[in-house]
């Protein structure tokens, strides 16, 4: 019999730029198909740059409601975020945070972080994003969703990426511990849960 603790966890990946050029399709495909081969993992990727996103909030959520109302393009995106069971964060490093597109995408949502594991995936010059990931962690606490300490972060990654691939010959191990948290993290809350709601959010 299939229960809970059995059944593939719904993994989704948000690209979180949306600017030209970007390079996060090719980070998070990396990490999609990483997530695939390790085996827990049904693996949705959404791209934030096909979502009707505003940056401006109505000036307070409906009475007796726990968000804003939402434009009806945003709909997809809170379905899946609804469903998934863990995400994997993909962001760029900005002025030592991490873009507006990824904030609004988070704003918009509540309870749909809550209690949920969120993996961490930055790319940036020499410090590979890790101030994006770090400000991430503090908007994500906030929401009462649990951030993983293993991360991957990819410094320069404008030379250190080829085919779509890091050339950090240790990266996949580092991609395969990352998920194995996430995949515990992800059975434990999906679990408790179940058992009951969670009081926070």
């Amino acid at each position: 019999m299939t229960t809970a603790s059995t059944t593939p966890l719904n993994l989704v990946i948000v690209v979180g730029s949306v600017r030209e050029g970007r390079f996060g399709p090719v980070v998070a495909d990396w990490v999609a198909d990483r997530a695939r081969e390790h085996g827990e993992f049904k693996v949705e990727v959404v791209d934030l740059a096909d979502v009707e996103l505003p940056l401006s909030l109505p000036a307070v959520p409906p009475k007796g409601t726990d968000h804003y109302p939402r434009p009806a393009g945003m709909a997809e995106l809170t379905a899946r975020l609804e469903a998934a069971d863990a995400f994997v964060l993909v962001t760029p490093e900005y002025n030592h945070s991490f873009p507006a597109s990824l904030k609004a995408a988070i704003d918009w949502h509540f309870t749909q972080w809550a209690a949920k594991p969120v993996a961490l995936a930055s790319y940036g010059g020499p410090s590979g994003g890790r101030h994006a990931m770090l400000h991430l962690e503090n908007v994500l606490t906030e929401l009462h969703a649990v951030t993983l300490r293993d991360r991957l972060a990819f410094p320069n990654y404008f030379e250190t990426f080829e085919d779509g691939r890091p050339l950090d010959p240790e990266a996949a191990s580092y991609a395969t511990t990352m998920l194995d948290e996430l995949a515990w993290w992800a059975r434990a809350l999906r679990d408790a849960r179940a058992r009951s709601p969670y009081p926070g959010g």
